[in-house]
């Protein structure tokens, strides 16, 4: 949709939204409605369509609703595959368009995506370029892309000064369309050729409002596959970044293997900051978890936890002691060597992994092609120390592969 067009609810104020209603009480009980139904009722009429896309729509919400996170899944390159946001409370999946594709590159991976606001934001990654010298080997990326997910329209912003996948990166809160967005580390990587991949130790701060990048203290050493998260408020906040690997070493002198750091690195923010470390989090002989690491933010910003799933073992990060703590384990393990996937989601650690469906029907009809596999969540309240489960039918026509999705989290 064109911004003309998602923009005429403001100016033409003789659309009707509802017959018989003033158009005030008609805006508040459209403003109600769930975004993942949108998709389903934005066709009803044209004035519906005006006003789902407009700002008129969202500072309602905004004022009256307590808005609750929603899940964005990219199930593999998102301009080719488009993403789809899943909310947990009605159990609906609601469908966002593909990125803008790029003629010459093609099997993105390992990018990052985080949400600003209304926004979401797909930074680097790891791609194919017809353009490049071996075709066969992934390069860093370093685009930027944005989507207002309420217009539904993609636009490209300035690009990273250095190209990378697998950084960490953390959003810097600044509210009404400022922030700003911080990556560290990574290089460029595919799952296909594992350690083979590059590193590098480049720091850098976009500025929302401005649509600029500007260079950071580097990282004491080369840190990719990391991942990055905010410590503090104001003027006392700090990046923090863990984990991740540097240099590789070789198996029988020919398969490289990535050396994992056990410490963590922390960079603070005013005044252009430095780094300092936290030392090991691992003691020498102790072996060294490898989990998705997620983080548990209230709706007031505040650090909840940190938390890693680990196979099937989650842990918990004292800071104060800098060790990972055994917090729980996840009630229904995976089949055979599927992955799970872990992201945190209103205050809460969501544990996603595909199940198989299959019916009377389709095994008496093996030709008919099945969709993908039911998709069993189990949901763990680290307040409670308690566990629930739900499942839904997702959209995709091929089952989820968690080792390569990327997954993040919006607030609408």
């Amino acid at each position: 949709m064109s911004s003309s067009s998602s923009s005429s609810f403001e100016d033409d104020e003789t659309l009707t939204l509802i017959p018989g209603l003033p158009n005030d009480i008609s805006l508040l009980i459209l403003a109600f409605i769930p975004y993942s139904h949108y998709s389903r009722i934005k066709p009803t009429c044209k004035s519906w369509r005006s006003l789902l896309s407009s700002k008129t729509l969202i500072s309602l919400r905004q004022s009256h609703l307590n808005s609750s996170q929603l899940l964005c899944i990219f199930p593999n390159d998102p301009s080719l595959s488009p993403p789809y946001l899943f909310d947990p409370q009605n159990l609906a999946w609601c469908p966002l368009p593909p990125m803008p594709c790029n003629p010459h590159a093609y099997g993105l991976s390992n990018f990052v995506s985080i949400a600003v606001e209304s926004h979401l934001y797909v930074l680097g990654g790891s791609l194919f370029d017809t353009r490049s010298f071996p075709m066969n080997r992934p390069s860093p990326s370093s685009k930027l892309a944005r989507l207002d997910v309420f217009r539904a329209e993609w636009e490209e912003l300035a690009p990273m000064i250095s190209p990378r996948g697998s950084f960490a990166c953390a959003v810097v809160p600044g509210g009404e369309g400022r922030g700003e967005i911080v990556v560290a580390g990574g290089g460029s990587r595919h799952p296909m050729f594992g350690a083979a991949g590059s590193r590098m130790s480049l720091v850098e701060k976009y500025d929302i409002e401005k649509d600029e990048w500007v260079a950071l203290d580097v990282l004491p050493r080369f840190r990719a596959g990391c991942v990055g998260y905010l410590v503090g408020k104001g003027a006392e906040m700090e990046f923090w970044v863990m984990g991740g690997y540097g240099s590789s070493r070789t198996v029988s002198g020919v398969f490289p293997v990535d050396e994992y750091y056990r410490d963590g690195v922390v960079l603070e923010l005013k005044n252009g900051g430095k780094w300092r470390g936290v030392g090991d989090m691992w003691e020498e002989g102790e072996r060294r978890r490898l989990g998705n690491v997620v983080v548990v933010n209230g709706n007031d910003g505040d650090l909840r936890g940190i938390f890693m799933l680990d196979g099937s073992d989650i842990f918990r990060y004292d800071i104060s002691c800098n060790r990972w703590l055994k917090e729980s384990n996840v009630p229904r393990k995976a089949h055979d060597d599927s992955s799970f996937g872990f992201v945190a989601l209103n205050e809460e650690l969501h544990v996603l992994s595909s199940l198989k469906s299959v019916n009377s029907s389709e095994i008496r009809r093996p030709q008919i092609h099945k969709r993908g596999k039911t998709l069993l969540i189990q949901i763990y309240d680290p307040k409670r120390r308690t566990w629930r489960s739900l499942r839904t039918k997702p959209p995709f026509h091929c089952p989820l592969d968690f080792k390569t999705a990327v997954m993040s989290t919006i607030r609408l």
